[in-house]
């Protein structure tokens, strides 16, 4: 797999992310993390959907990822997002690199350590969080970002140049994952995303559907609607999945018909941060 994308590519890419092309700036790369947050959905409706369909159980290539964008509105869990973003920066010319981070198991994750105008930043579209703007890395305290009920802390790298990051829901540490800042290469990640496929994984077990706005979110996640603007998160059970179906196409545009496939008999009873 080539680690840049076609100049087709690229122009479709930005296309898709209401985005112009222009030369490396701080400013311009803000503008593309922005806009991926906004445009592209974090959502496992995709993964389950091909799963069910072809048995597919491995990154979509990038004409299978920008094709599920403009079709049908998918976006994808952290692997594609990442990756895919990671692939229009450096085909931009950014300094970018692809690294893993640590969950439950090492290099579970999968971000991007970006170096603009000589700071370094983790890119990450792939968390289902609202980092709209970059995280900086050359931290002296904690940088915060909250949104709702959730908050986000990143600390300062430790004597490895590791970075933590903790998710903090209700005021209780929920989550969260360490930064491996080495460079890593796609083809090391392959086994844990064939893994993220076994049939006790938690999105084939877990619906988790998120799309930012300014200072707002659209979150779904199994059979809850959370709706959050500044500090203010309202929940909204739905009784059914066939309520999900219908509430996904009203908010993601997801068509009813692919939600429909990808949900059948699926068990929803992990929650999609364990």
């Amino acid at each position: 797999m080539s680690t840049t994308l076609k100049h087709s590519e690229v122009e479709r890419y930005l296309a898709l992310l209401r985005t112009p092309q222009s030369e490396p700036s701080l400013d311009a790369f803000k503008r593309i993390v922005r806009a991926h947050l906004m445009e592209v959905p974090f959502e496992n409706i995709s993964k389950l959907y091909r799963y069910k369909t072809s048995g597919f159980r491995e990154l979509p290539d990038s004409a299978m990822f920008l094709a599920g964008i403009e079709e049908y509105h998918f976006g994808g869990t952290c692997y594609s997002n990442n990756y895919y973003l990671y692939q229009l920066l450096i085909s931009l010319g950014y300094d970018a690199v692809l690294c893993g981070a640590d969950m439950s198991r090492t290099d579970v994750h999968m971000v991007s350590i970006v170096k603009v105008e000589g700071r370094e930043y983790i890119v990450d579209v792939g968390y289902a969080a609202p980092f709209l703007e970059p995280l900086p890395r050359d931290l002296s305290s904690n940088y915060t970002v909250s949104l709702g009920t959730d908050r986000y802390v990143l600390s300062p790298k430790d004597a490895t140049g590791r970075s933590q990051l903790t998710l903090y829901r209700d005021g209780a540490a929920h989550h969260g994952y360490l930064v491996n800042p080495a460079p890593r290469r796609i083809g090391e990640f392959r086994h844990i995303i064939t893994d993220s496929f076994r049939p006790d994984a938690t999105f084939m077990n877990a619906v988790l559907l998120v799309r930012f706005a300014a200072d707002q979110s659209t979150v779904l996640h199994n059979l809850t609607l959370i709706a959050s603007k500044g500090s203010i998160a309202r929940k909204t059970a739905l009784r059914t999945t066939e309520d999900l179906i219908v509430t996904i196409e009203e908010h993601f545009s997801i068509p009813s018909s692919i939600s429909r496939i990808a949900l059948n008999g699926l068990s929803m009873r992990q929650d999609a941060w364990s």
